[in-house]
């Protein structure tokens, strides 16, 4: 499109010309010029616009890099000399006004394939666009890094319709037919929810090695009390295939199974718990029918598949062995059992239990099972505690180094002796976190519908990145409800 200042000064330049060509060009000079002055005043208009963009533009910049090295000094000074002397948190500096200017432009650099300045220009922020997310931000509870770096992530919560994608370099393709997905630990295997019963895979798109129907909801009950079956199949939160592929863990609401081909056993909630409720219930409310659901029900499954961790609201943190035998139960030390995780070599497996949007992470090393049983909020010598601060909403292992996502927003890594190694900062609840198979790629998935692409020991971070660690972020996809398509940024 040719530029305003361009055309006006052709416009005024043939109206001119017009009265050196005829007598009546005096008079068709004067029917040219409303449209030198129309376009002398769209030409002002658009240098109006330009300038104002501009100044909104380093506005943004300014103050967001002016906030996020305020913001990592304080760090700095809180690790270094202890959060009570670090003095007043930052305050942000109020970019509140520029939400829908970044958003934008955002959208305008996808638009016009104009995307490789666009961090630069408008570096990526969370607080700003809060007013945004509650029409426009959705869960992005499950991701995975495949082994050609593409990633499938899916959309919305596990209780929403939501579906499955795949990004691959600068695309994204809506995967059919998979609403829920997970994948083994060991990286082999992928669990895919369908109507009848969960489908492991061997490998993404490859062959089926098992079958597993859903569970009926009559495993596991007292005896004395009539229960009815599932009316659905449950919804999971997580889908953990076993690393042999024979048989995946189902952690839901409506409880925590382990499924085969021919069974499903249930973990949680457990029989007794079942009992004792279900009589309450019988005391206390003699019309209701039999059912007992979980709260921040939560399943991990060590490499090797001989340990597998789970926990709810309503329990202590608790170790089965292969064969689906307690062999650990370990106290919390925070209100609510919230998270579980492994060690990359299976020698530590991490509990976390969360009050608000804190929490407490203890490392309890396996070489003390089986037997091992200590008490809730009673400290033991025999336990570490890796972490007194997080409310774990996600979290992986590289190496001897655990990577947690926490409710606030924050991605921490810690060893597994509790020795705090780095954190950066990505904004809301993570949903979940997966490092690439030679541990170079970090994806971080939140419930504000971003997903967060960072090269992992880089050197540095971005201008933009809150944080103390050496890895940059390279891409934020925006995956919003309200957005035509997804927006890279």
């Amino acid at each position: 499109m040719v530029p305003a200042c361009v055309r006006v000064r052709f416009a005024k330049k043939k109206a001119l010309a017009l009265t050196k060509k005829s007598p009546l060009g005096i008079l068709e000079y004067a029917t040219a010029i409303p449209t030198y002055l129309y376009l002398h005043y769209i030409a002002e208009k658009e240098a109006v616009n330009t300038m104002t963009d501009q100044l909104k533009q380093e506005e943004w910049q300014r103050k967001t890099i002016q906030y996020v090295e305020s913001v990592n000094a304080f760090i700095e000074r809180g690790l270094v000399n202890g959060w009570d002397n670090a003095g007043a948190e930052p305050i942000d500096p109020g970019r509140d006004h520029l939400a829908q200017d970044v958003i934008s432009a955002v959208r305008k650099a996808n638009a016009n394939g104009q995307i490789e300045s666009l961090r630069k220009l408008w570096p990526p922020a969370h607080a700003p666009l809060i007013s945004l997310l509650e029409e426009s931000g959705q869960s992005i509870p499950v991701v995975c890094i495949l082994p050609d770096n593409s990633i499938i992530a899916r959309l919305g919560a596990p209780y929403e319709s939501g579906k499955t994608i795949h990004i691959m370099g600068d695309s994204v393709h809506d995967v059919d037919d998979v609403l829920f997905f997970g994948r083994s630990p060991n990286r082999r295997y992928f669990a895919i929810a369908r109507p009848d019963g969960v489908q492991i895979l061997d490998g993404w798109n490859g062959p089926q090695v098992e079958f597993c129907p859903w569970p009926t909801g009559l495993e596991g009950i007292p005896e004395g009390f009539d229960v009815e079956p599932f009316d659905a199949p449950p919804t999971p939160t997580r889908l953990i295939p076993f690393p042999d592929g024979t048989r995946v863990l189902l952690v839901s609401s409506e409880g925590i199974f382990v499924l085969s081909s021919d069974q499903a056993a249930r973990l949680l909630p457990q029989t007794g718990q079942m009992k004792e409720h279900f009589e309450w219930l019988r005391e206390e409310y003699p019309d209701d029918d039999f059912s007992m659901e979980l709260s921040m029900e939560h399943g991990a499954i060590s490499h090797n598949g001989k340990l597998i961790a789970v926990g709810s609201q309503d329990s202590t943190h608790l170790l089965f062995d292969e064969n689906l035998t307690i062999i650990g139960d370990i106290g919390n030390l925070s209100e609510y059992p919230h998270y579980s995780m492994f060690s990359s070599d299976d020698s530590v497996v991490a509990f976390n239990s969360c009050h608000f949007y804190n929490g407490i992470t203890l490392g309890v090393p396996v070489n003390l099972l089986p037997g091992l049983k200590t008490e809730p909020y009673e400290e033991d010598e025999r336990i570490t505690i890796l972490e007194e601060n997080a409310r774990v909403y996600a979290g992986t292992c590289r190496k001897d180094e655990f990577i947690i996502g926490d409710a606030n927003g924050y991605v921490y890594a810690f060893s597994t002796h509790g020795e705090p190694l780095w954190r950066l900062f990505i904004g809301s609840s993570v949903g979940d976190i997966d490092v690439s198979d030679d541990g170079t790629t970090l994806v971080v998935s939140t419930y504000a519908g971003f997903l967060s692409i960072t090269n992992m020991d880089a050197g540095k971070q971005a201008l933009h990145q809150i944080g103390n660690s050496k890895h940059m972020e390279t891409r934020r996809w925006v995956f919003w409800k309200n957005e035509q398509s997804p927006l890279i940024w």
